[in-house]
């Protein structure tokens, strides 16, 4: 049996069993813990930072607080985790400039980085500068009897990557514009697919699988590009196993869903919220129905509905749960004894009463 507890794993016992709401700690802590005598795995997963440069050499001050808060945060929970997982999307246009602004702030984490490459960070140059930072584009490892994977997959047809647009900056453009139609579905490719069922093949079929990718692995909202176009054959080489978790980014909201003996938990961003589908778009889309909506964010309050989430899992199957915490909390200390950060709450009744008025 394996266990996912995060670092507020104290305040989930009052809430087991209930789908939770939303919280702005930009930060996943995630721990599989195993019964009987194999040692517990731990990593914290941050995402979707988006870091943009506006005008020569200042950044988009929110998104860069998003990513400095996650970073200082996880590097006080206790005791210190197995490695940290940076989700996707370090940049926004893909820069050098954007992604060693980025780099830098994740200098500071403290234990082994991984990473994932997001489209945002991949089609200016197609991931060169990223490769040079952080390495393969997807591979696998293991911490103590768990298999962790990390695909790209926001791979394009070659029409669309090579010979669709005028140049790299069109390119990355199109890729980076919110809910634009002119961008192309991702999906991992066949030659990923085939060192996959590679790795694959070496791994015992009791051994817990972890797969991390940026856009989902399932296909959920074409419309916003919340959706991966070989998400069934990826599927497919998971499926014989007994215990598979997928983590993704990308969708800047929480999201699960169960297929066979996969789970699929979305992590939030530490840059911006991506609203739960309107009514117009439900329809057309393939949302779980787990999933927990997310509301429009609040303009008052810049760290609304970025956050951290609980995730449990128990004989393979993924709950997660989600803390609600008010929007305007700020770190004032260390608690030793819950090995992570306290929080204070402020809250000013002026600026929420304006807030609830128009949201």
């Amino acid at each position: 049996m394996t266990k996912l507890v995060t670092r507020r794993s104290v305040m989930a016992a009052g809430a087991a069993g209930v789908a939770g709401t939303l919280t702005t700690l930009p930060v996943s802590m995630v721990k599989l813990a195993f019964a009987g005598t194999r040692d517990d795995v731990s990593f914290t997963y941050i995402s979707d930072s988006h870091i943009q440069q506006i005008a020569g050499a200042k950044f988009v001050r929110n998104w860069d607080m998003g990513l400095k808060r996650a970073v200082a945060e996880a590097n006080l929970i206790q005791p210190e985790v197995d490695f940290v997982m940076f989700g996707g999307d370090l940049a926004q246009l893909g820069k050098r400039e954007e992604l060693d602004h980025g780099a830098e702030m994740l200098s500071a984490l403290k234990g082994k980085l991984h990473a994932v490459m997001g489209e945002h960070d991949y089609y200016l140059d197609l991931g060169e500068y990223w490769s040079k930072l952080y390495g393969p584009q997807w591979y696998s490892f293991d911490v103590k009897g768990v298999h962790f994977i990390v695909l790209n997959s926001i791979l394009t047809t070659d029409e669309w990557t090579f010979h669709r647009w005028p140049s790299a900056e069109r390119r990355m453009l199109e890729m980076a514009g919110l809910d634009n139609p002119n961008g192309s579905p991702f999906m991992v490719g066949e030659k990923q697919r085939k060192w996959l069922a590679d790795d694959l093949s070496k791994v015992s079929k009791d051994t817990p699988i972890v797969v991390f990718s940026h856009s989902p692995l399932q296909k959920i909202y074409k419309g916003w590009n919340f959706w991966t176009d070989d998400a069934e054959e990826v599927q497919a080489l998971l499926s014989t196993f007994k215990n598979v978790n997928v983590i993704y980014g990308h969708v800047h909201q929480i999201q699960y869903n169960q297929i066979g003996a996969i789970a699929f938990n979305s992590v939030m961003a530490t840059s911006w919220p991506w609203p739960y589908p309107s009514t117009y778009a439900q329809a057309e889309s393939h949302l779980p129905v787990l999933t927990v909506p997310m509301n429009r964010a609040d303009p008052f309050f810049e760290r609304d509905a970025t956050g951290w989430q609980l995730i449990d899992v128990n004989s393979g199957r993924v709950t997660a749960r989600y803390q609600l915490w008010d929007n305007d909390s700020r770190i004032v200390g260390f608690d030793p004894a819950q090995g992570h950060p306290v929080d204070k709450t402020y809250q000013d009744p002026t600026r929420r009463k304006i807030a609830q008025a128009h949201y």
